[in-house]
């Protein structure tokens, strides 16, 4: 897949980060400074290293206060929000469909996203492609040096993303070494949005995904199975 983004330096525009990227972004280089001293002791090699970094940033995003605001604005908004890109290439990197979510953290990356520039970075050193990895670390850091707009923003507090039993399984995951993971009923909603593409590749959309049906995805299914007493 052809990259559509230039090279770092290469004629682009200075992003004016908004105030949601810009927590990300502080994270993200926390995270970055102190190479997750926190990775279990069984990680020996840099890839393993880059899969459990990438998944606790995957944790950050799907858990931070405006992931969901960002996802409706992906889906509602006129035009296509970077930080909405951003966070459902998370979702569907939690479902393991990985290349989907490169796609989305692509556009997010080349619309201003630091944090989707940086997940791309360690997908790619996941890989072992260190040439593209080498690449999109260089526009991450791009991307969190440029300026930035001066003084407060509001944050409009809305419903997390997902629930909180959801959010504290994917960082025990994480912290166990393995994999994001999300419940089947919030997969099965992920598995039936509509494609877009052409004949090589054909990616997830998320016209028809709302905040509204990830937060009602729990790992505990509000029904009973059949046979079920009641209590």
């Amino acid at each position: 897949m052809e990259r559509e983004t230039r090279a770092p330096g290469a004629g682009r525009a200075v992003f004016h980060v908004p105030r949601p990227e810009r927590a990300h972004a502080d994270r993200i280089a926390a995270l970055r400074q102190a190479r997750l001293t926190a990775a279990p002791a069984h990680l020996p090699t840099e890839h393993e290293q880059a899969a459990f970094e990438l998944g606790l940033v995957v944790a950050l995003v799907l858990g931070a206060p405006c992931a969901s605001r960002g996802l409706d604005l992906l889906v509602n908004a006129r035009r296509i929000q970077p930080e909405g890109a951003e966070v459902f290439g998370a979702l569907l990197y939690a479902t393991g469909k990985e290349e989907a979510a490169e796609f989305w953290w692509r556009f997010a990356a080349g619309s201003g996203s630091g944090t989707a520039a940086y997940c791309l970075h360690l997908h790619h050193l996941k890989l072992g492609e260190t040439d593209d990895a080498d690449y999109w670390r260089a526009w991450s850091e791009q991307l969190s040096a440029a300026e930035r707009q001066p003084g407060p923003r509001e944050l409009l507090m809305t419903r997390p993303l997902l629930p909180e039993d959801v959010r504290r399984d994917i960082l025990s995951r994480v912290h166990r070494g393995l994999a994001p993971q999300l419940p089947p009923a919030l997969v099965a909603v992920i598995d039936r949005l509509p494609l877009q593409g052409g004949d090589e590749e054909e990616v997830p959309s998320p016209w028809e995904l709302t905040s509204g049906a990830t937060s009602a995805c729990s790992w505990e299914p509000p029904w009973r199975l059949d046979g079920e007493e009641q209590g």
